[in-house]
């Protein structure tokens, strides 16, 4: 990798696949960063009765088998860590040398998450029309704001960036192209959009990133390509790659199947560090590699000219 290019992050979106379990979260804590040597461990936070009416809160969770609550409000309830375990997911991140974030997905979270000043939060691509809650973290909340464009119109993009730009946070936006399924087949993963992404928005965010659902890595490693890319031709930087993270994709939960299990997210990050490598123009018309292959193979007119001489 070029001295000048800054390694992508991958990001091991735990969110709540550890099914309600503080112990299982810092397991996964420890398995990406030390199996999968994954950059930041993210988690979301959730008020649910902020969130939800009461309607919905009150509702059977539409796929049963997923459920882990008689209701679609229990269910998330039970999913949920408090503000005191967060503190010692942050802490076990500290631990293993892993950065920590979470998903804020409402104002209450964002003001409880804020407080504990991690050095990024995220906004899921269900609330980036939230504005109370973005524009809370753009007065009271330093560190860097990662927002998922799932779900999103054009236009809706857009306002989105300007809200940020208006007021003297776009140095500090990550924004992420994202297709929001679970999981999503590759012909909707639209990878182009990252292009789209940089050339309307990259001399004006800190980052773009790519949020994927999809099954492998291939399409992962494809992103990476197209964002470079784009960052070769001036058009911002491609900052991050986020995917969901489990232990096991047979467990009880609506995210397990679109995760990647340890071994797939490390050779994701193994995979997107070679790639990357990869990813330059040659420095000289020679690489050192090649002159000694040229010495022994290359047939050069000159020298065979001198040779029938």
């Amino acid at each position: 990798m070029s001295e000048d290019k800054t390694p992508v992050k991958v990001i091991a979106e735990i969110g709540c696949n550890h099914k309600g379990d503080l112990e299982i979260a810092k397991e996964l804590i420890r398995v990406a960063a030390h199996v999968c040597k994954a950059d930041i461990a993210k988690f979301q936070k959730r008020h649910n009765r902020e969130l939800l009416t009461p309607e919905q809160y009150d509702t059977p969770h539409p796929v049963p088998e997923n459920a882990y609550g008689d209701t679609y409000g229990a269910h998330r309830e039970f999913l949920e860590m408090d503000t005191d375990q967060h503190k010692e997911l942050i802490q076990c991140c500290e631990e293993n040398g892993i950065a920590y974030s979470t998903s804020v997905w409402d104002l209450t979270s964002a003001k409880e998450m804020a407080g504990l000043n991690p050095p990024l939060l995220k906004i899921p691509s269900a609330t980036n029309q939230h504005y109370d809650l973005q524009g809370y973290l753009c007065e009271n909340y330093a560190g860097e704001i990662h927002v998922s464009t799932g779900m999103s119109t054009g236009q809706e993009i857009v306002d989105l960036v300007n809200f940020y730009a208006e007021r003297g946070r776009a140095k500090d936006l990550v924004v992420y192209s994202c297709t929001s399924g679970y999981p999503v087949a590759f012909e909707d993963i639209c990878l182009f959009e990252i292009r789209n992404l940089m050339e309307k928005f990259g001399a004006t965010v800190k980052g773009i990133g790519f949020s994927g659902h999809h099954l492998g890595i291939s399409a992962d490693v494809a992103a990476l390509a197209v964002g470079r890319a784009m960052e070769a031709d001036g058009k911002g930087k491609f900052t991050h790659i986020e995917r969901h993270f489990t232990l096991d994709r047979t467990w009880k939960g609506t995210d397990h199947a679109a995760s990647l299990e340890p071994d797939g997210l490390r050779r994701l990050c193994r995979d997107l560090k070679n790639v990357d490598m990869a990813l330059a123009y040659k420095g000289q018309d020679i690489l050192p590699v090649e002159q000694v292959q040229r010495d022994k193979l290359k047939w050069v007119k000159e020298e065979h000219a001198s040779a029938a001489e």
